[in-house]
């Protein structure tokens, strides 16, 4: 199982999708570093060389911002939206979608999948003890 930035990329998937398990890297990009390091998309992760997992390995770091450095940059730019108190910032506090979404239906993932609907009919009558 090879080990590329930091994560155990899976051995029976295709090696352009078994790099979009590293946070940061997605199908296209995946591609790319792929082209550039001259290696086949149709191959299995488990049949690279260890000189191409360095290869691969080599080029990711050099190039591109993936997983812990990544996500403290995100968690700082949403820190930095929230401490000046912009919009994006506050939804971002409230828990509510960001990106001009609708809420008044259509925003469950965001809230927790609150549902606060109403039983249809009544409660039967409580019975006399």
């Amino acid at each position: 199982m090879p080990r590329i930035a930091g994560i155990n990329i899976p051995d029976k998937k295709y090696i352009d999708i078994s790099l979009t398990y590293i946070y940061g890297i997605g199908l296209p990009l995946s591609r790319k570093i792929l082209k550039i390091a001259s290696i086949d998309f149709n191959r299995l992760a488990s049949e690279l060389t260890a000189e191409e997992v360095n290869r691969l390995k080599e080029i990711i770091e050099k190039n591109y911002r993936t997983e812990g450095e990544l996500r403290r940059d995100v968690m700082t730019n949403i820190k930095r939206l929230k401490d000046i108190g912009c919009c994006r910032g506050l939804r971002h506090i409230k828990g509510l979608p960001v990106r001009g979404q609708r809420t008044k239906t259509n925003t469950r993932t965001v809230r927790g999948n609150v549902r606060k609907t109403v039983g249809s009919g009544r409660k039967p009558p409580s019975e006399p003890t």
